[in-house]
Order: C-alpha cells, then structure tokens, then sequence
C-alpha cells in the first residue's frame, strides 16, 4: 500500500487541462443500473477517464429472475498485458465486484504490474447480513490478503463484518462497536507482506476505511476510520435501498482521491449524490430491481 495517494501535485505539474486515469476492474451488466454501467459515466462527470476491466459480462444483475452471465476471468490476464506492453500508466486503480478467487490474484497482479498511486477496494461481498452465493470462505480469505496493498477500502458493514468474523447484529450498531470493527479491519490492512512478490508493492500502513450505508434510525450512516480517527457522514433515508447504489457511492471516492480531494469532503459528496438518487428514483415510481435514476442528476458532481 502506498503511503500517500494524493495526486495534486502531479496534476499540477501536468497543468490545468490535466485529466486523471483510473482503471476500474468490474463487471458489466447491461441492465439494472450497477457496476460498469453506472461507474463510468459518474467517473467521467468528475473529469476523471476511466479505463474499464470486465471480468463479467451480464445481460442485467442478478436480482432479475433471468439472466445472462459470460465470465470474463480467462481473458483478463491477456487484456491487462496488453496494457503493460503498450507502456500505459494510472493515476488510481478502483476495484469492484470480483467473481471468484483467481479474479482477487489477478487484481494483486494487476497492482504489481502497473503500481497505480492509489487503489481503492470495495470487498463486494454480501448485504443485510449474509454474503452472496458465490462467495466462499476461501474467497473471503483472500479478500483479506488484498486488503494490504489498498489505500481505502469501503466495504459495507456485512461485509466488514466477514472480513474480521465478527457477529452480525440485525440492529443498530453503537459507535463504539463500528471503531472496534475499524481496528479489526486495519490490524488486517496493516499485515506485513508475507511473499517477496507482495514486498515489491510495499506495504507501509494501513488504509483508510469507509464503512459504508449503516442505517441508524432514520439516517444512513458513512462511518469513517483514519489512523485511529473516527468521523459519521449521515444522511436522511431517501426510499428503498438500490442496486448500484455502493457502486456510485465508491466511484465518487475513487475518482475524487485522484483528483487530490479530502476523504470526507468526497464521503459527504457522495452520501448526498446517493441520497438525491434514490429520492429522485422514489418520486419517479421507478421499480427498485432498476437502481437508481442517477441520468437527471450527474450534473450536480460538476
């Protein structure tokens, strides 16, 4: 994990017309308003390229009765290589859902290869209390073991709550239980490197976590951990909770942290879009399985 993730300085030697590269490894699904699909426009509003790698390929996600899945993990090795070979370089690295456990090593390869100044993880593991059907305690496992060699992580509080084997609890959770949750989460981070490979990339300290949408009564909660420092981003609920939603919610962090901008400006910013979203997509009656109406409302990260 690098040390320091802020950028503003390279972009000012680059001047004012300077435009930040993020790579982002996600899925693709065609319908429902998640991932790929919802990431790269809200990345490219904040004046951020964004340089996608699928690694699956969906007709729509998957809380529709139907869909259609290609995986994408045997192909991404080559696609990154060609990246390496034509000399390409990142100003940040945003990484999504991952499918199964090759896909987590390749992601660690990816970080090897290209070094990209800031990596933002979401471990997109599970929701309201249980992981996804297709995540395994290996996968979980080497979730862990990736956490290292990432500058912020934002899982949600199921899946912080996988990542340190902590208890679920259907409920509110107490400040003081969300800092102990923190601490475990960064004694993960700040595991030193156990293999060579994993010393190139250097691990210095930990990372910055986000714990995101934890509802506290009417509010959502962003609770926020830096080097022992807490601070609570909350917000009204605005309707019904949405696909897509964390996926908008971590590309605004990752497209502000190269952009050289505070964690808790960019959470706020973040917790506001989100919220004006929903609110938007309650008034329009659009059917929660859609995600959120995010289209009308891009102009307010400018």
């Amino acid at each position: 994990m690098r040390s320091n993730f802020d950028t503003s300085d390279r972009n000012a030697q680059k001047g004012g017309d300077f435009v930040p590269r993020l790579a982002m490894i996600n899925d693709i699904a065609g319908f429902g308003r998640c991932s790929t699909t919802v990431s790269l426009p809200v990345i490219s509003v904040m004046k951020v390229q964004v340089c996608p790698v699928p690694t699956s390929v969906l007709s729509n996600h998957l809380g529709f009765p139907l869909c259609h899945f290609d995986d994408y993990t045997s192909h991404m090795r080559d696609y990154i290589k060609v990246w390496n070979e034509l000399g390409l370089t990142f100003d940040g690295l945003y990484c999504g859902f991952l499918g199964n456990e090759e896909q987590i090593d390749i992601v660690r390869e990816f970080v090897e290869m290209f070094r990209p100044p800031l990596f933002l993880l979401d471990p997109v593991m599970g929701d309201h209390g249980r992981a996804y059907s297709s995540i395994t305690e290996t996968h979980v496992q080497k979730m862990k073991e990736l956490l290292p060699l990432a500058d912020i992580i934002t899982p949600n509080i199921t899946e912080a709550c996988l990542l340190t084997g902590t208890p679920w609890k259907d409920g509110e959770w107490t400040m003081q239980e969300l800092s102990g949750l923190c601490e475990r989460l960064a004694d993960i981070c700040q595991q030193e490197s156990v293999s060579s490979s994993e010393a190139s990339v250097g691990t210095v300290s930990g990372a910055s976590i986000v714990i995101t949408g934890i509802r506290q009564g009417d509010s959502l909660v962003n609770f926020l951990w830096d080097d022992g420092i807490y601070t609570t981003v909350a917000s009204p609920i605005a309707g019904a909770s949405r696909p897509g939603t964390g996926d908008i919610f971590a590309s605004i962090l990752a497209a502000d942290a190269v952009r050289g901008e505070t964690l808790l400006t960019s959470v706020q910013k973040a917790a506001n879009f989100v919220g004006l979203c929903i609110a938007g997509s309650e008034k329009a009656g659009t059917p929660v399985q859609e995600g959120v109406v995010f289209e009308k409302y891009l102009a307010a990260l400018l």
